[in-house]
């Protein structure tokens, strides 16, 4: 049942990369601060997973930016790269015994798998988002670093939803 979900996890991280335009790496450092951060205070799984789905999706999203600007092109690049970025973060976690434990599930689903799916959606829905808000606004943004605001604030308020939520 873990490997379903993880697959799922993979799956979700593959479909949300094939539209993907780059992220800025203010907004990529934010969210891997606010990973650390969460871990380093003992924060429950969900809200840590929130964090690392967001992560995992903007380090996809830049590679295939990356890989845009190279003009490397091959059969399948997005779905590769999406793959490539969640399965290195999904296998170390499953065998250091992160993901998997019984006891550590909510719904029915492990605690981090589930955030790190909706951390992923979040992170992209929020980021297209901020394009569709830049264009009707003339290509302008309505104030500084609103690409970074708009995900990190979603990220903080589901944060907030499911440290209600687990407590």
């Amino acid at each position: 049942m873990k490997r379903f979900f993880g697959i799922i996890g993979i799956v979700f991280g593959a479909l949300i990369a094939l539209p993907a335009k780059a992220v800025c790496p203010v907004c990529t450092v934010a969210v891997a601060g606010g990973l650390g951060l969460s871990r380093w205070l003992g924060i429950d799984d969900t809200i840590t997973g929130l964090w690392a789905g967001a992560l995992v999706a903007s380090v996809t999203f830049w590679t295939i930016n990356w890989l845009t600007k190279k003009n490397i092109k091959f059969y399948g690049r997005k779905i590769l790269v999406a793959f490539f970025w969640y399965g290195i973060t999904f296998v170390p976690l499953h065998y250091m015994g992160i993901t998997g434990h019984p006891y550590n599930k909510l719904w029915g689903v492990d605690k981090f798998i589930l955030g790190v799916v909706i951390g992923s959606l979040v992170f992209a829905i929020t980021a297209k988002l901020y394009e569709y808000l830049k264009e009707k606004n003339h290509g302008k943004a309505h104030f500084p670093y609103e690409k970074v605001a708009i995900p990190v604030g979603a990220l903080a308020i589901l944060s907030a939803v499911f440290y209600f939520i687990t407590r």
